[in-house]
């Protein structure tokens, strides 16, 4: 069939519109292009801001509905083409994101309260097998918290003294908060998440409110302390000052597991457990034992008798922990933990 001379004037009008609008592109200013959009369908030119916008790959423009309603069957192929290489690329950087997360989170973390300043060993998990000084700031372990102090001589002090810089103990409820003051005011993580602990179940004369606790936890994390992440999971969990949210819950024990806290890491453990993910909870609860703490143990041997876990896994569980046992053991800490069971530190 041929084309009539007036159809061919049509089109080559229509082209020459085209290349007026490519010749004035190539003379605007890369500010101007950005703000210049031209219609799939017919070719026009019009503002990026005032065009109608395909609701589905958002890659083509058109300069009104009746462009957009008229090109859209040409475009049906090409859109869904984009929409799926985009959704591809979508799902893959959420792989690849979650693999650099997982790499993380899984990695063994370093002690949460490292060694004890005065004899040097790895503080132990348990919360008895260490103390809090308000009068340094340090925590000392049971063992030379227990222990005798000397003076310079050699000579026992008769009087009770902190181990670690000799300032007796506070004599008055009003000169222990003034010293609970002093370490805040200095910026000391571990008092601000204490006072924030008494906040929470309402203790040492402080009133229950879960909100100031929760607002003193933010604040300690701020200084990294890892297990005022926890207590804040802790409270998305049980809904104490905030409304119950598991997501949340799950993403701070995250976070204060990677900074070596043992109880969210044994709470990670137990929720992939209760999930049916038993490869994940094995892995979180191999981490918890590592770092010595024995109810991940237990759990692991709970897997093991239902079949979640092997012999072998329960085996090296067992390994695990016994490394951990020999680095913080030794004849003073087993002293002051035969002494009293406030002392006990596995």
């Amino acid at each position: 069939m041929m084309t009539s001379t007036s159809d061919s004037c049509k089109e080559a009008s229509k082209l020459d519109d085209v290349c007026e609008v490519n010749d004035k592109l190539k003379n605007m200013s890369t500010a101007d292009k950005e703000d210049v959009s031209i219609c799939a369908n017919c070719g026009k030119e019009g503002n990026s801001d005032n065009m109608n916008t395909c609701n589905k790959c958002k890659q083509v423009k058109y300069c009104n509905a009746v462009c957009k309603k008229v090109h859209k069957k040409k475009h049906k192929i090409d859109c869904e083409e984009h929409v799926r290489l985009a959704t591809e690329k979508h799902n893959e950087e959420l792989r690849i994101a979650a693999e650099l997360h997982d790499k993380e989170l899984f990695k063994q973390p370093p002690p949460l309260y490292g060694d004890c300043p005065i004899c040097f060993l790895c503080l132990p998990t348990l919360q008895t097998g260490s103390r809090y000084k308000l009068c340094c700031g340090k925590t000392i372990c049971c063992g030379c918290a227990h222990a005798p102090v000397y003076d310079n001589q050699g000579n026992k002090v008769a009087k009770k003294t902190c181990p670690f810089c000799r300032v007796p103990p506070p004599s008055t409820d009003e000169e222990l908060n003034d010293r609970r003051e002093k370490r805040i005011e200095a910026e000391d993580p571990i008092a601000i998440y204490n006072l924030g602990c008494f906040y929470r179940i309402g203790k040492n004369g402080y009133p229950q409110d879960y909100n100031k606790a929760l607002e003193l936890f933010h604040r300690s994390t701020e200084m990294d302390y890892s297990e005022a992440y926890t207590s804040i999971g802790n409270a998305y969990n049980n809904g104490e000052g905030v409304e119950v949210d598991k997501k949340k819950a799950i993403h701070y024990w995250g976070l204060a597991a990677m900074g070596g806290d043992e109880m969210a890491r044994h709470n990670l453990g137990i929720t992939e457990k209760q999930a049916g993910n038993y490869d994940r909870a094995l892995k979180h609860l191999m981490i918890s034992v590592r770092g010595g703490y024995n109810e991940s143990l237990d759990s692991i041997k709970k897997m093991f008798s239902k079949g979640h876990a092997t012999k072998d896994d329960y085996t090296k569980a067992l390994q695990i922990y016994q490394v951990y046992l020999s680095e913080i053991k030794s004849a003073q800490r087993d002293e002051a933990a035969a002494a009293h069971d406030c002392y006990k530190y596995y």
